[in-house]
């Protein structure tokens, strides 16, 4: 398998690569095609899509933030079961992280990422990949060490038409293992900055935020 950078829409395997996206996340979920063309030329920005056999299977999108030293996973794709695509994406990710860490002179602190909670939304289906149903991808970010933060979270939505989207956790895996709280205030700075490129934000995420800030630290519980 290949692990390849994505840093146009030009790039044929783009194509393969959003077609994979919808097939998979609800539409809500899913920029339009033309909408990705700033993101994937933001440097900061970082997609790759796992190749097998000169087909997109997989693809995985994230950001390290220097300032903040955590790292951001907006999401992982696995497109067919048995080729090990999840571990393969997971591993390659990481590696990457902690190389743009080192030349950041850190030892990367930890990673936030959202998942859904098939507990509370059951219809999320996934385009029927095995792998990417809600239940397995919650018991894989437990197992690699991934711990909720402890508040309900809202997500607006990325079709910026101000609806709030919920039945997610924002999680956090601390990169040490041992940590059972988290800053408030790095939470609070990194949801403004993540969210900055959608300016039509529900209430409740500002309600949301506005309650963080009223805390020194959130506890970590397990998913």
């Amino acid at each position: 398998m290949e692990y390849h950078r994505i840093t146009s829409i030009e790039d044929p395997l783009f194509k393969q690569m959003h077609q994979l996206m919808q097939e998979v996340f609800p539409p809500e979920e899913v920029l339009e095609f033309d909408l990705w063309k700033d993101p994937l030329e933001d440097p900061g920005i970082r997609v790759f899509v796992c190749v097998h056999e000169g087909k997109v299977v997989g693809t995985t999108e994230y950001r390290y933030y220097e300032d903040f030293n955590v790292a951001m996973t907006d999401f992982t794709i696995i497109g067919k079961p048995g080729l090990g695509i999840g571990r393969y994406l997971a591993q390659k990710r990481l590696d990457d992280l902690h190389g743009l860490a080192q030349a950041n002179g850190k030892q990367l602190a930890g990673m936030f990422a959202e998942i859904y909670d098939p507990y509370r939304v059951e219809h999320y289906e996934f385009g029927g990949v095995k792998p990417m149903d809600p239940y397995v991808r919650r018991e894989v970010l437990s197992h690699l060490g991934y711990k909720r933060l402890d508040f309900p979270y809202v997500h607006p939505s990325w079709n910026n038409d101000g609806e709030a989207v919920t039945g997610l956790d924002l999680c956090y895996l601390p990169m040490n293992g041992s940590e059972d709280e988290l800053s408030s205030s790095l939470i609070v700075a990194f949801l403004k900055r993540y969210y900055t490129v959608l300016s039509n934000k529900p209430q409740s995420w500002y309600d949301m935020v506005e309650r963080l800030e009223q805390t020194e630290t959130t506890k970590l519980l397990p998913i």
